[in-house]
């Protein structure tokens, strides 16, 4: 096993004052920032298409079991919102720019956008998008490894919640 040996204080004082100007992205970031953010970005459109096709589930939602499948519709819309405001401030403080030019995001996202006329067709497709989101992210958070602990996190944070999303479109989508 490899030993990890820790920095003194005068060399960590003494690097944190070069390239002060890049902020939260020290000596010690090790991973590949450009790669990062272009992961961070399709990672932002993904969230943000998700986002849309909550809402307008949301409101087209109709039928005698439409009124459980509208409150996740719109719990969740409400929650992928939150990732991509987390995954929009992580792009910043690496020194990069979120990505939310509406030409840009179906392409950049990992999961389509894919309206559904009935209820059935609603929620399949989201539990699709919520499917293709855990792979998408699972792999992220491989690649990512040890490089990058913050971005890491975060993409572990949402990707247990888009597991919740996916059981919950899971059974209601049984229950159709």
């Amino acid at each position: 096993m490899t030993e990890i040996h820790l920095t003194d204080k005068n060399t960590l004082r003494d690097r944190a004052r070069k390239n002060v100007e890049d902020g939260a992205v020290t000596e010690g970031y090790h991973a590949n920032r450009e790669e990062i953010l272009r992961l961070l970005n399709e990672s932002l459109a993904t969230e943000l298409v998700c986002v849309l096709r909550y809402k307008r589930h949301y409101f087209m939602a109709n039928g005698l079991k439409a009124s459980v499948a509208a409150d996740e519709f719109l719990e969740h819309a409400n929650q992928e919102m939150e990732h991509a405001d987390k995954l929009a401030e992580r792009i910043v403080q690496l020194g990069g720019e979120p990505e939310f030019n509406p030409d840009h995001l179906s392409k950049n996202a990992h999961a389509q956008y894919v309206a559904g006329k009935t209820l059935k067709e609603m929620v399949y497709e989201d539990l699709v998008a919520e499917r293709i989101a855990v792979d998408s992210y699972r792999e992220i958070i491989q690649y990512i490894g040890d490089k990058d602990p913050t971005t890491r996190r975060i993409f572990e944070d949402i990707l247990a919640q888009e597991e919740e999303h996916a059981d919950d479109m899971a059974d209601i989508l049984q229950d159709l």
